[in-house]
């Protein structure tokens, strides 16, 4: 079964969707799900080498990659994340961007990572269905799959009885993964949809999301491993493993501290870097082929330590992936953009402006929006030693100039 990817990315936004794009910049500074490649400036020469050097053959053939993402709060973590995204959409990439906080997901625990891994798992869509209300998780891919092997499979054998005798066979064939448990898991998944027993899949998914369950209930089914912290990494490596059978090119993982993480014992610092470690170097060995992680932090604060730990993990992270110069390199440096700031905001301003004007049919004078767009980023890059990151600070207060320029040009 050969997937081609539903997505695809409109030249123009529409009405609706230019107003959406505004009224979520406008109200939290925080790029859309759907709609940021609108307004992108300064990193498409980092997006396009990811895209030609890793994501078109690299990682579909085997291999494997970390890199680090370096930018402040508010500035632009979240967008370079969702720049990546797409493209692996584009690309057929199957994408789980992950959240990493103190209370829901904290990275020193890895059988919560590869929770939220399973739980925002995104396979390619229609840009309808991303705005709509997107499928995601891991039950939502297994469903994906199930039909459209079915379908397939209906397609040469219209005959119910011998395509489900089909769709039986294609399951017993799966595998083998890193962990029996996970195999057997996503076998009988498929199956319970095959037989329609519904309360069996909720049973089996329950598992595959990582909740705990008792062994009794579960081991008809063979599955016998409880997901928790000394087997996470292999069901991760498990997981990729599926998305690869099933004819995805991979899995792109996009974790991003999207808030302020308070100060942690010295123990979970200990673990969280030593976990840090042990993805780098399952990257470099190609434990976990088939996959891109990046892990997007405000800083390199957490490197800081003259422990053993944080020197092997310095060691690692030392090089700068500065495009196609050197695709190779880990870090990428946020600020290090094509354009100088203010020249990267204005840039930013004039393309929120024609979104703007499409979302209210408008038109706004040119000299105008580029005097406006001028001073609002000097103002905001003004600001870059404040709390929120300037460029947050700009494109919210380009929203509101726009808004004022609108209600003054209607009176």
């Amino acid at each position: 079964m050969t997937i081609i990817p539903d997505y695809e990315e409109k030249k123009e936004p529409d009405v609706l969707l230019a107003k959406r794009i505004i009224h979520d910049v406008g109200s939290t500074g925080q790029p859309p799900f759907y709609g940021y490649q609108y307004f992108t400036s300064g990193i498409d020469r980092y997006i396009n080498t990811i895209d030609e050097e890793y994501l078109r053959d690299y990682i579909n053939c085997g291999g494997s990659s970390f890199k680090l993402v370096i930018g402040t709060y508010g500035g632009g973590k979240t967008h370079f994340l969702y720049s990546v995204q797409g493209r692996g959409w584009l690309n057929n990439y199957v994408t789980s961007y992950v959240e990493l906080s103190a209370d829901s997901t904290p990275f020193h625990k890895l059988e919560t990572v590869y929770r939220a891994i399973a739980e925002n798992l995104i396979y390619p869509q229609k840009y309808e269905k991303l705005l709509s209300g997107y499928e995601r998780g891991i039950e939502s891919l297994i469903r994906y799959w199930y039909l459209r092997k079915k379908a397939e499979i209906e397609e040469e054998e219209p005959d119910e009885d011998n395509s489900r005798d089909y769709l039986i066979s294609y399951i017993s064939e799966i595998g083998p993964y890193p962990s029996t448990s996970f195999q057997n898991a996503i076998k009988h998944a498929f199956l319970a949809l095959t037989d329609e027993d519904y309360d069996k899949f909720s049973l089996i998914i329950q598992y595959l999301k990582g909740e705990n369950l008792s062994k009794t209930v579960l081991k008809e089914y063979r599955i016998f491993e409880k997901i928790d912290r000394s087997n996470a990494f292999k069901m991760i490596r498990s997981l990729i493993s599926w998305i690869k059978e099933i004819e995805f090119k991979g899995l792109i993982v996009l974790m991003d501290e999207a808030e302020q993480t308070p100060s942690m014992t010295t123990k979970q610092r200990e673990t969280l870097l030593n976990n840090l470690r042990e993805l780098i170097d399952a990257c470099s060995k190609g434990t976990i082929g088939g996959s891109m992680i990046f892990y997007a932090v405000p800083d390199e604060n957490f490197l800081e330590g003259r422990t053993a730990v944080y020197e092997a993990l310095n060691q690692r992270l030392q090089t700068v992936f500065d495009g196609e110069i050197n695709p190779s390199g880990v870090k990428i440096d946020l600020e290090r953009s094509e354009l100088e700031p203010e020249e990267l905001l204005r840039e930013i301003g004039l393309k929120l402006s024609k979104i703007y004007e499409t979302a209210y049919g408008i038109t706004f004078d040119k000299k105008t929006i580029e005097q406006i767009m001028a001073d609002t980023a000097k103002a905001a890059y003004d600001q870059r030693f404040g709390e929120i990151g300037y460029k947050r600070e700009f494109v919210q207060r380009a929203i509101q100039e726009l808004n004022a320029l609108k209600v003054r040009g209607s009176n």
